[in-house]
């Protein structure tokens, strides 16, 4: 009986963790930024090179009649700032 409480309480304490402690990542603004750390962001969470998505940011804008713009902004918003977003 012992041993299935102590299985339960670990079970809880480990669910208590944050996202980072279990080394999930999450996708956050970067404090590596040239406008907004969207692109920085999402670079970190895929580990590219953010000028690579800053590139391809400014294609999907130019192509799309500025849907990537739209995209970026909705993005800026909903994202959250990471620790070191200055």
């Amino acid at each position: 009986m012992e041993e299935k409480e102590l299985s339960v309480q670990e079970e809880n304490k480990s669910s208590s963790y944050d996202n980072q402690d279990r080394g999930e990542k999450k996708l956050m603004r970067s404090g590596n930024k040239m406008l907004l750390g969207v692109c920085g962001g999402i670079a970190e969470f895929f580990g590219v090179d953010a000028t690579l998505i800053r590139l391809l940011v400014v294609f999907f804008a130019l192509a799309g009649i500025g849907a990537g713009i739209v995209a970026y902004l909705i993005a800026a918003i909903i994202m959250p700032k990471s620790p070191d977003y200055n």
